[in-house]
């Protein structure tokens, strides 16, 4: 960031020395020059300064205070973030319109954000990246109507919109017309929910009520240690209910993305983030007008692992890393996990077979066993319905014992929150293939994608067990506490497999672990132009 500063400052040197031989060069042409050339030449002049001004935000000092929270200013961001020279901008020079409180005298062209669009790896995406060092990057009515016109835009052409934020928030001294401006952008995010995909990264504060607008986004990404979401502060907090909290504390990256969820991603620092950031971007499709994208790859899809028929343990008490497996099985075993911190019994992500994206959804048996909890079935109904938004296949891989018990779920609300994730599965009309690893047990074994809620193919490996509950609950309730053990074998014998669900017609093939990858991709091939007819509605209700 010195080296940056350095450079900053140097180039401002720079431009002051090309202004001030520009007034020099048009007061001389001036003199002789004719009364419309002359006008020329001071517009030209004067749109000079605009727009160094508009490059240069709030000016070197605040720059450089930036830089000292090891912060990058806006534009630098947008030049990390996006294709080299693909940047192209909106509304340079706009400026806001308040004459209250002596608003007259500072008025920085750009008005706190940089708009535009670019390339990312060749793809176009729009953007709007806000400016702390102009007013704290607070959003006036002006700064509002810029990120609106890009996310019209966005939706016009069909293409991702990316939100950079850094902002104090409302502009106070605007008042209810800041609050307007809020309230359009919050109407757009909705507008464009499921036509073009959202992506928030929080790189400074975020506070009040603009932490709505990343909330409604698809995905939220946030910078360690110098960014933070709240509703109110923690002077608030404090005033309210004497509880003395800190920012990071109240709602820095740790807390949204290992307690809240409110954030699926996080990064060191700024330079992390706009790499994460175009990563996550080259998973997704442009708009719902287009598939996802394809990269190439020279993984086969008749590739056979056989380390997957040693991976899970025969004992069905032992836990192993649903990870690993599901990276065994995609394109050069490359998984982008979306929220890896939270729900952690639920794996959530990106993947590519045969180079196309695909979302994973996988229960971990590493936490919790791999049961539902209330985090994890909002945690992966969330992720689906994006998938089903976004025309992106879903493979899910099943290992679940059932749903967590305990007065905590049953309180919280464990029945409404885990119908979202079976609501999601039964809504979507994606391709769908589901792969048993070993428990599939209950209620969550309808819940996870099975065929009963419409999934295209349904495998089990042969360590499956497919069953009401395991044995020993099974046969307690059935025999009341006589025989156990030997009908817990006879119990086990019967159920604690896949042929009763194979021979009902509920798995589609037993298949050998090691080619799960192959017969996975035969059928998204076979699945690519999939239709499905629904009744006409307005619009479902899912149990929010």
């Amino acid at each position: 960031l010195g080296t940056e500063h350095t450079h900053l400052s140097s180039m401002a040197g720079l431009a002051r020395s090309v202004r001030l031989f520009a007034r020099s060069s048009s007061s001389n042409a001036a003199l002789a020059a004719p009364p419309h050339l002359a006008k020329a030449a001071s517009v030209r002049r004067r749109l000079e300064e605009q727009v160094l001004a508009s490059q240069l935000g709030g000016g070197e000092q605040r720059i450089a205070s930036q830089h000292n929270r090891g912060k990058l200013t806006a534009r630098e961001r947008l030049e990390l973030f996006l294709d080299p020279g693909s940047f192209r901008e909106y509304d340079a020079l706009k400026a806001h319109r308040c004459i209250d409180f002596g608003m007259q005298e500072q008025v920085p062209p750009g008005d706190g954000v940089v708009t535009g669009h670019g390339l990312v790896d060749g793809r176009r995406v729009f953007v709007f990246s806000q400016d702390f060092t102009v007013f704290g990057g607070s959003l006036s009515e002006s700064h509002a109507e810029k990120i609106c016109k890009v996310m019209d835009q966005a939706m016009l052409v069909g293409a991702p919109v990316i939100g950079l934020n850094d902002s104090g928030g409302a502009r106070i001294q605007e008042g209810i017309a800041s609050l307007a401006g809020y309230a359009e952008v919050f109407q757009r995010n909705v507008e464009a929910s499921g036509v073009v995909p959202q992506l928030s990264v929080i790189m400074g504060p975020c506070a009040g009520g603009a932490v709505y607008s990343p909330a409604m986004t698809d995905f939220t990404m946030m910078v360690d240690h110098t960014s933070y979401m709240f509703v109110t502060g923690p002077e608030v907090v404090k005033t309210v209910t004497n509880e003395v909290i800190t920012a990071e504390e109240l709602g820095g990256s740790r807390t949204h993305t290992r307690t809240s969820g409110v954030a699926h991603l996080s990064a060191a620092n700024d330079l992390e983030a706009m790499s994460a950031l175009r990563r996550l971007v080259g998973f997704l499709p442009s708009s719902n007008r287009e598939p996802p994208p394809v990269r190439e790859t020279e993984d086969s899809r008749a590739r056979k692992d056989s380390a997957l028929d040693r991976i899970v343990p025969e004992d069905p008490n032992v836990p192993y890393d649903m990870g690993a497996l599901v990276r065994r099985v995609l394109d050069d075993r490359e998984l982008l996990e979306v929220s890896p911190s939270y729900a952690k019994n639920i794996i959530t992500g990106f993947g590519r077979m045969e180079g196309a994206t695909v979302g994973i959804v996988a229960n971990q048996p590493q936490e919790l066993a791999g049961c539902l909890d209330i985090d994890a079935s909002a945690k992966a109904a969330r992720f689906v319905r994006f998938c089903d938004c976004f025309n992106i296949p879903l493979l899910t891989f099943v290992d679940v014992p059932g749903f967590l018990p305990g007065r905590a779920q049953e309180h919280g609300g464990i029945i409404r929150h885990g119908a979202k994730l079976l609501f999601a599965y039964a809504e979507a009309t994606v391709p769908k293939v589901t792969v048993i690893t070993r428990k599939a047990y209950g209620g969550a074994y309808d819940v996870m994608s099975s065929k009963h809620l419409r999934a295209d193919v349904n495998y089990a490996w042969p360590s499956a067990e497919v069953a009401v509950m395991g044995a020993k609950g099974a046969v307690e309730i059935i025999f009341r506490g006589k025989n156990v053990e030997e009908e817990t074998l006879r119990y086990e014998a019967k159920f604690a497999n896949p042929l009763v669900a194979a021979q009902r017609g509920f798995v589609d093939a037993v298949i050998s672990p090691s080619e799960t990858r192959t017969r996975i991709c035969e059928d998204l091939e076979l699945l690519r132009d999939k239709q499905v007819q629904r009744p006409w509605k307005k619009h479902s209700n899912i149990p929010l």
